[in-house]
């Protein structure tokens, strides 16, 4: 078993009808840019009816028709901010979370020991999070339920350094289910290739058509620290 092989991310994603939420983050094969990706999917009409909308610092989720809202607590938030130098993204509130507690001087793990997996059982789905840092570097987060009783959370963090046409994915769910299987394991070791637009194209095409909703991507570039991003909606 080679520990250290790089798997394609299209792959991953062809061969998965339900990862779920996904944070993917890398660096492109030519060190240039570092690289994040953000995607939801969904299976009931609420999770289906949302769009990405771009901020300034970087995006929130809105309710496509509003008519059709049900719950909007798991579903309206900003996945994606910026804050000082670093860059969260994550599937849900806990952005803020993160945001507020590196203002006031915390760190990502702390901020995170404040919060815990949804409170959507017998799912109990995941919260994903990712902080990338000024160099490149960049941590991940899952918090998720101990058991299938959701009496108690699981907090795993992980650091990766930065390396040339490497990224790491973390999804919500092993794949479609009923309850639907959290993630297990390190987040998944996979290729950044091409540009952001090769790339963006890539990762929609590859997410499964019937269940996949919006997607997010975000290239910076090292030297400058210069963004730019795409954001893809199925509902238009």
């Amino acid at each position: 078993m080679d520990v250290y092989a790089v798997n394609s991310l299209e792959e991953l994603l062809r061969n998965n009808t339900y990862p779920g939420r996904g944070i993917v983050i890398g660096t492109t094969a030519d060190g240039k840019y570092n690289a994040v990706a953000y995607f939801i999917m969904g299976r009931s009409v609420n999770s289906r009816n949302r769009i990405f909308a771009e901020e300034p610092d970087g995006i929130r989720t809105e309710a496509f028709d509003p008519s059709l809202v049900s719950d909007p607590s798991l579903i309206i938030y900003h996945p994606a901010r910026v804050c000082g130098g670093k860059f969260i993204i994550t599937n849900g509130n806990q952005t803020d979370t993160i945001r507020d507690h590196l203002n006031a001087g915390g760190t990502f793990e702390g901020a995170l020991r404040t919060r815990e997996f949804e409170p959507d059982g017998p799912n109990f789905t995941p919260r994903i999070s990712g902080l990338v840092n000024e160099d490149g570097s960049y941590m991940m987060s899952i918090l998720k339920s101990a058991d299938p009783e959701g009496s108690a959370c699981v907090r795993e963090t992980f650091e990766f350094p930065p390396i040339k046409g490497v990224g790491h994915f973390l999804h919500t769910y092993v794949t479609d289910g009923n309850p639907i299987p959290s993630f297990v394991g390190e987040p998944e070791r996979v290729g950044i290739c091409g540009d952001i637009d090769s790339f963006t194209e890539m990762v929609w095409n590859s997410l499964n058509e019937a269940n996949k909703i919006s997607l997010y991507v975000r290239f910076t570039e090292c030297a400058t620290g210069k963004a730019e991003q795409r954001i893809i909606n199925k509902n238009k």
